[in-house]
């Protein structure tokens, strides 16, 4: 796993500002250099650019970036960031038609596999992925992008010149390119934040590659092209062979995602999802001999402070002592205090170049940080509710009838915090909407659908496409920042294309929520890990960091300078500090209404601040 940045400009000879080039290229890697500490690299040509720096997983010593391979006299270079994980059978069919690999890297298979099939191939890719790749015969630029959006791909157009990066804060490196925002992309911020319009980079002219589209520029300009979407199917098979087939391809995803030359472990939370991952590797690790480490996370105090709410029925450490012992890991348990969590809210907004999900991304970029200290590969049990339904809003009727984005239902607790003005001026509740039936209109609806399932289905579809995108995002931020991939095994493309089409009452069979995959575990979990009532990423509940965060941003408001107080009413949000808040009503998802708000607008003043970020109204 890595970070590249880039340039393509048709129009110049580049190698005329060579040292200047350079220079640019560097100050990219430099930039990106927490996602690939181990080695970097840069090329360059009379059109492009490319700077790659490495975090080495396969083939360490010679897998180097960028990569370039000849044809006919012409080069052809690739920068990539992900993980393949059918690199050994693309490889043999390479072999099949006569191309060698000098590497064991799936970086050579890819770009072998785009000098045979052209860019059609990356439909053949199955991981986690972004990658260019410069076509020096026909003067063709290409960014691809894996199917769910796992690995992030940012670009923007400035003078005929395509700069791209895996993170904005590379996109800023090259020169005249300067953080700003216009109306839209404060919509985005307070009406849909943390989540983000598919392709939106929030920032002024800044877009991200779509998942399941690759961009080519050249002479003839920019275009996108789809190679994967989710279809709507009916579902022919029965449950017994649907369940079968779940189990398959679960189980099959996990296995296939171990792959690597370092040593891997899981995230451990003791829910269903992460411990099915867990069971699995720890299975097939004794195998080869081997124990696999686990880690789980967990806030100072929280025996003592814990509440049990709709949400957050119970704490996870009983249940990790329980997986701990059934698949006799080597365990970590990390607890991450009050102080901690607060101070680094500013660094997971460095970490995403935005404000994002408060302090669930705070407390993960600390454990992750922790977890690289031994690690560079982990598997995590994310995505498993968006895929099988474990959310609140996939069953119960307030939900499936609301008409919206049913993890932000309401947005009156959102928009009480802007100023007037702003609020007349934003229209997020319109913003919200449009964007809310733009997605829906993307899914197909199936004639048998009823009107129960059709809101299932568009459901089921906005969670991949939305919530699900949020947390991806997250993982690879708060992951990436410390050097640690993340591998997310049921984001797996050939399990959420199946498990999509299946009906809600396989998926919850016998009216249990997630039964399909519960079921789908017998024989790797104990049953009182296997029906665990879901409880969402652990949260603080230690009066101190309540009152922590409301010290902050008091202070911040009071002393009248930010730029956030352009946008918030400041009496308002002084008298919302001084109260206590619920700690059982959403703000975002499942996240607590108070104090993630809080600390939604102390990163929206960071981001402001720290970015100098221009506003344009």
């Amino acid at each position: 796993m890595c970070g590249f940045s880039g340039f393509c400009s048709l129009p110049d000879d580049l190698k005329l500002s060579g040292e200047d080039c350079r220079n640019i290229l560097q100050n990219m890697n430099d930039t990106l250099y927490h996602r690939g500490p181990d080695s970097q690299g840069v090329y360059l040509d009379s059109h492009t650019g490319l700077a790659h720096t490495r975090l080495a997983i396969i083939d360490p010593l010679r897998g180097l970036q960028p990569m370039t391979k000849r044809m006919d006299q012409y080069s052809f270079t690739i920068v990539y960031n992900g993980e393949l994980y059918n690199a050994h059978e693309l490889r043999n069919d390479l072999k099949s038609h006569g191309m060698s690999t000098e590497t064991t890297s799936d970086t050579e298979v890819i770009l072998s596999g785009f000098l045979l099939y052209g860019p059609s191939f990356v439909e053949r890719l199955d991981g986690i992925f972004a990658f260019a790749i410069w076509d020096s015969r026909h003067e063709i630029c290409y960014l691809f992008r894996d199917s769910f959006g796992v690995k992030p791909l940012f670009y923007t157009l400035q003078d005929n010149t395509l700069i791209f990066s895996s993170e904005p804060k590379g996109i800023f490196c090259y020169p005249g390119i300067t953080p700003a925002v216009d109306e839209e992309g404060l919509c985005e911020i307070f009406g849909l934040g943390p989540a983000r319009n598919p392709g939106s980079g929030i920032f002024h002219n800044l877009s991200e590659c779509l998942p399941g589209h690759y961009i080519s520029y050249s002479a003839a300009g920019l275009r996108q092209h789809c190679y994967f979407r989710l279809q709507s199917r009916p579902h022919e098979d029965d449950y017994e062979t649907t369940l079968k087939r779940t189990k398959e391809l679960a189980i099959s995803a996990i296995e296939r995602q171990m792959v690597s030359d370092v040593p891997i472990c899981t995230f451990l939370s003791g829910g269903l999802d992460s411990s099915l991952v867990s069971a699995v590797c720890a299975q097939k690790l004794k195998e080869q001999g081997k124990t696999l480490d686990t880690y789980s996370f967990d806030f100072i105090d929280n025996q003592q402070f814990f509440e049990a709410n709709d949400f957050q029925p119970a704490m996870d450490r009983p249940f990790v002592d329980i997986m701990v012992d059934h698949i006799h890991s080597n365990h970590t348990y990390l607890e991450c205090d009050n102080r901690s969590q607060a101070d680094l809210l500013f660094s997971s907004v460095k970490a995403h170049d935005l404000p994002c999900m408060a302090d669930i991304d705070s407390s993960l970029l600390f454990f992750c940080r922790k977890v690289s200290h031994k690690h560079k590969v982990v598997l995590t049990g994310e995505c498993a509710d968006e895929v099988f339904g474990g959310y609140p809003w996939f069953h119960r009727e307030e939900f499936l009838h609301c008409g919206t984005f049913p993890w932000t239902p309401q947005l009156n607790f959102r928009t009480s915090f802007l100023r007037p003005e702003i609020r007349e001026r934003l229209k997020l509740e319109d913003y919200v909407r449009d964007s809310y039936h733009h997605a829906i209109s993307e899914i197909d609806i199936l004639p048998e659908d009823n009107e129960t399932e059709q809101n299932r289905r568009r459901i089921s579809y906005l969670n991949i496409r939305y919530f699900m995108q949020t947390l991806l995002n997250r993982m690879d931020r708060t992951s990436m920042h410390s050097g640690l991939e993340a591998r997310v095994p049921f984001a797996d493309r050939a399990l959420v294309s199946y498990v999509f089409n299946i009906p809600w009452e396989m998926k919850a069979h016998d009216g249990l929520v997630k039964n399909l995959l519960r079921q789908a575990s017998r024989g790797y979990l104990p049953e009182e890990i296997a029906f665990r009532r879901k409880s969402p990423y652990p949260k603080t509940y230690h009066p101190y960091y309540e009152q922590l965060l409301n010290q902050r941003l008091r202070q911040i408001v009071e002393a009248g300078t930010s730029p956030l107080l352009q946008f918030i009413d400041r009496e308002y949000t002084l008298d919302f500090l001084d109260h206590t808040h619920d700690y059982g009503r959403p703000w975002y998802g499942q996240l607590m209404a108070g104090p993630q708000m809080t600390a939604y607008l102390l990163q929206i003043h960071y981001w402001l601040s720290e970015y100098c970020v221009r506003i344009l109204l």
